[in-house]
């Protein structure tokens, strides 16, 4: 009367899943120097956590007695599994079984894994590998189909869940957009590639012959176009990478952002800091190091540091509480906005409303990059992108401006609704436009009438006169900015400050009035 004979039926079609897509599949997979499906999931989940659902789904074979000879296992795997302790929901490619392709996939199988995902409020990791749509199988089907997946919450999940994405190797069409519908994304450079279409797609378009898909969609083209976030050295890192972005995140919107125990002391004070910024306005300055000096050492944590160059972002901690930060880089466009950092900025914003970080922005800002080229890129459309994200917000900001604070992106550096905390360096200078240039402009016709012998002292003493005015100390007498610090107390400042904000956060749980702009 056991039910033994059918339990063993279990087992053996497991036995076949863990075949994937069988000896030769899997070798040419390592041959190209990728590991395969249940390699990752064994390399990125905390041992032992693993369960499997789904592993019965695929295509079997049976004898003439209706007896199973084998099964062709499903192109996605999928299950949940702990990352650092805490359970995820895994959704993973295997590109050994018809090259993952998204036609091949039995669709409802990783679907579920979102779904589930979004439904019991686990954070969500993609490891994407897939070709895409497949020729062959439109013939096998008999007809086409209309692209979509209308049980795919793929934008609803972005406002409720932490999504992460890996593209472990080819991965076009479908493939492409599940590598970069993400909160995160990562790709493994030389090994993975992204692409809207492969190489013999642009090729009969007529868009570019013989292309090589690393050189169509490879992580120099895609980190650097914004598509994908960061570029991992290999596989190992590329975990490691997914692992320490979690570590910063809630498991949803429902929850509050995970803090850890810190050593690091909040008073600490660091000398360097006092003379980081340069007295002479021309001299550039190493931006990410006053992120090292002043958060919790190693916890900062960069996204996106090849796209929109002249913005830094980051997630770090101070006093263990993580926080989402922002700095401008000098030796980019003169840490200047444009249309890529704008939408980075814009991106990261949204990232950090969504799970509820609080916002620590060190402002250098010349303004909104001017030129012809800043022109037709759309700058200053990005600049009012930007202001409207950051008034759409509603967790605690905190700007300190540290150098300049100009212009139209001069906007963009606080929720200027409400309270607007901010604070100076002595080292900071604001204002519509720059004084430097703009003094021998609004002056011209009165130098210009003068001997030249007194010119030079008439520009010296208009200069020092502006230099006053430029002062903060000027705007700090109105209360026009609550503060100015000693550099060296900035650390100490935002630990006060971080108390305050992160006693607000309980009250703003849950999903915002949108989701997340891709």
């Amino acid at each position: 009367m056991s039910w033994q004979k059918e339990v063993e039926q279990i087992q053996l079609r497991k036995k076949f899943a863990e075949e994937l897509g069988g000896v030769q599949a899997v070798e040419r997979q390592h041959s190209q120097g990728r590991l395969n499906a249940r390699e990752r999931i064994d390399r990125l989940a905390d041992p032992g956590s693993w369960f499997e659902i789904g592993a019965l789904t695929g295509k079997a074979e049976y004898d003439e007695n209706w007896q199973l000879k084998k099964v062709r296992p499903a192109n996605a795997i999928i299950g949940t599994a702990r990352i650092g302790g805490r359970k995820v929901s895994l959704d993973v490619d295997d590109f050994t079984v018809r090259g993952g392709s998204s036609d091949a996939a039995v669709s409802d199988k990783w679907i579920y894994a979102e779904n589930y995902a979004l439904e019991h409020r686990l954070p969500l990791v993609r490891l994407v590998e897939s070709a895409g749509g497949s020729v062959r199988l439109v013939e096998q089907m008999g007809g086409t189909k209309i692209p979509g997946y209308p049980t795919w919450l793929m934008a609803g999940q972005l406002g409720i869940i932490p999504v992460v994405a890996i593209a472990m190797g080819p991965c076009a069409g479908l493939g492409a957009v599940r590598a970069a519908c993400a909160h995160f994304s990562i790709m493994v450079k030389g090994t993975s590639q992204v692409m809207a279409g492969g190489p013999p797609v642009v090729e009969r378009a007529g868009m570019g012959d013989q292309l090589d898909k690393n050189d169509l969609g490879g992580s120099q083209i895609h980190t650097r176009s914004g598509v994908i976030d960061n570029e991992a050295e290999n596989e190992e890192h590329a975990f490691e990478l997914a692992r320490r972005f979690l570590s910063y995140v809630p498991d949803s919107v429902y929850e509050m952002p995970p803090r850890v125990e810190c050593n690091d002391p909040v008073d600490r004070r660091e000398e360097a800091l006092l003379s980081i910024i340069p007295r002479d306005r021309r001299q550039v300055y190493r931006s990410r190091r006053i992120l090292d000096l002043v958060f919790d050492k190693g916890s900062v944590f960069e996204i996106a540091p090849m796209f929109g160059r002249s913005l830094v972002t980051c997630l770090a901690r101070i006093n263990g509480h993580p926080v989402g930060v922002m700095i401008n880089d000098p030796y980019h466009n003169g840490g200047g906005l444009n249309r890529p950092s704008a939408e980075k900025m814009e991106t990261f914003i949204d990232l950090c409303d969504t799970f509820h970080l609080p916002i620590v922005n060190f402002v250098d800002q010349p303004g909104t990059v001017v030129g012809i080229e800043g022109e037709k890129m759309g700058n200053v459309r990005g600049s009012v992108r930007v202001i409207s994200a950051i008034e759409q917000s509603k967790v605690p900001w905190c700007a300190v401006v540290i150098r300049r604070l100009y212009g139209l992106a001069g906007n963009a550096y606080s929720r200027i609704q409400g309270i607007n905390l901010h604070y100076a360096w002595p080292s900071a200078r604001w204002g519509s436009i720059p004084m430097q240039g703009g003094i021998e402009a609004a002056y011209r016709a009165e130098l210009a009438a003068l001997p030249e012998a007194e010119r030079a002292d008439r520009l010296a003493a208009l200069e020092g006169k502006y230099e006053h005015l430029e002062s903060p100390f000027l705007t700090a007498e109105k209360f026009r900015v609550p503060d100015i610090i000693d550099p060296r107390d900035t650390r100490r400042v935002l630990a006060h400050w971080i108390e305050d904000a992160w006693r607000t956060l309980p009250e703003q749980l849950g999903p915002r009035g949108r989701t997340m702009r891709k």
